[in-house]
Order: structure tokens, then C-alpha cells, then sequence
């Protein structure tokens, strides 16, 4: 990391719900917490107009919070066909703004990012949540304010994304003109980026 910390955007990519995280993570690998939230779009909602939604609150994350580098969570398979491609566009448009930014990306798969949380890809739900709160030094597990969404995104965890981190390229492209989404809406009146209740330990 040279010296410096890196900065972690994970995306647990879904179309109905698709989470968020960013972490910094130290030389010493030790992390803290900066932003989570979840990026929504109506399930009766057009094809397009629910993928234009995910792309605005992406976007609107990596442009507010600068990451080093994106971690996605890989498509794994699915008896539900239609939740399966939903994930699969959902994280086609995560890696497409990563590229446009200039941000290096990675995708991991579930049993991936579990190993590198507790040590063991089989762990479950409970377990990941008791580790993550553990690196982050949170207060207490983290949950969803609004249920049913999920409790992390965790990819932005440091086992998963800084090891395998690459180096930022020397230029970004330029960001996107106007007005642009926010955590608070957009010119669309949708897109937004809603917080959990977790809180770091001071």
C-alpha cells in the first residue's frame, strides 16, 4: 500500500437492493469504516430505468468517496434465473463506472470473501457478521435500518479487495457534468443511497 491507506469500494451488486460499502484500510491492514449504504430501485420498475437508478447511486458513491479500488461480488449460480441476471447486469454496470473512473476493480465470490473475513468459506451469516464488526471495531453487529436489505457489503472488507489490490492508474477520466445523484435524490426523483445503522467505537 506504500505507506498510504487504500480506499475500498464493495458492491453487493442486486437490482432491488444493491449494497455498498467503503473501507480504508491502513499499511497495517487494520480498517475503519467510512460509508454504507444500499442503492434501490423499484421492482415494477423498467429494465432500463431500475439499471439507470444502480448507475446513478454508484456512481454518486464514487465520485463522493474517491475509492482506490472496487470490489464486485462475483455471479455465482442461481436456481432463480431472474435474480441471477438481475445480479449479473447490476454488477456489469459496478465494473463499467469502476473502468470510467479509472478505478481498478476485482470480483470475488461469496466462499471467497468469507475465507478471507473468518478464515473458512462455509461460514455463516451470523459468523461474517460477528468478524466484520470485529475488523471494523463497530459497536455492534451490523443490521439494516429497513429490512430486508442486506447488512454489508462484503467485498469492502481488506481480506477480500487490498491483497489483490492494483496500481491507480495516473489518470481518471473525467467525471460526469450536471447536476448528478446524491444520497438525498436526483434529478430522477429515485436514485438514492440509503444508510444502515451501524456505528464505529471512538
Amino acid at each position: 500500500m506504500g505507506g498510504r491507506r487504500l480506499r475500498v469500494l464493495g458492491i453487493d451488486p442486486g437490482l432491488t437492493r444493491c449494497g455498498v460499502g467503503v473501507v480504508d484500510v491502513a499499511p497495517d491492514r487494520s480498517a475503519r469504516l467510512v460509508h454504507v449504504g444500499v442503492v434501490r430501485s423499484a421492482a415494477d420498475a423498467r429494465i432500463e430505468k431500475r439499471l439507470k437508478l444502480i448507475a446513478a447511486g454508484i456512481r454518486a458513491v464514487l465520485e463522493e468517496y474517491d475509492p482506490d479500488v472496487v470490489a464486485v461480488e462475483r455471479v455465482f449460480a442461481q436456481n432463480n434465473r431472474n435474480t441471477v441476471m438481475g445480479t449479473a447486469q447490476a454488477s456489469g454496470i459496478a465494473l463499467l463506472l469502476a473502468a470510467e473512473h479509472g478505478i481498478p476493480a476485482d470480483t470475488h465470490t461469496p466462499t471467497e470473501v468469507k475465507a478471507a473475513i473468518t478464515g473458512y468459506g462455509g461460514a455463516d451469516k451470523r459468523q461474517v457478521q460477528t468478524m466484520v464488526a470485529r475488523i471494523l471495531r463497530l459497536d455492534a453487529l451490523p443490521t439494516p435500518r429497513t429490512p430486508p436489505t442486506r447488512s454489508r457489503s462484503p467485498c469492502a472488507t481488506p481480506g477480500a479487495a487490498a491483497r489483490r489490490s492494483r496500481p491507480r492508474p495516473g489518470a481518471r477520466s473525467p467525471r460526469a457534468s450536471g447536476p448528478g445523484p446524491t444520497r438525498n435524490g436526483s434529478p430522477d426523483g429515485d436514485a438514492r443511497v440509503g444508510r444502515t445503522n451501524v456505528r464505529t467505537l471512538t
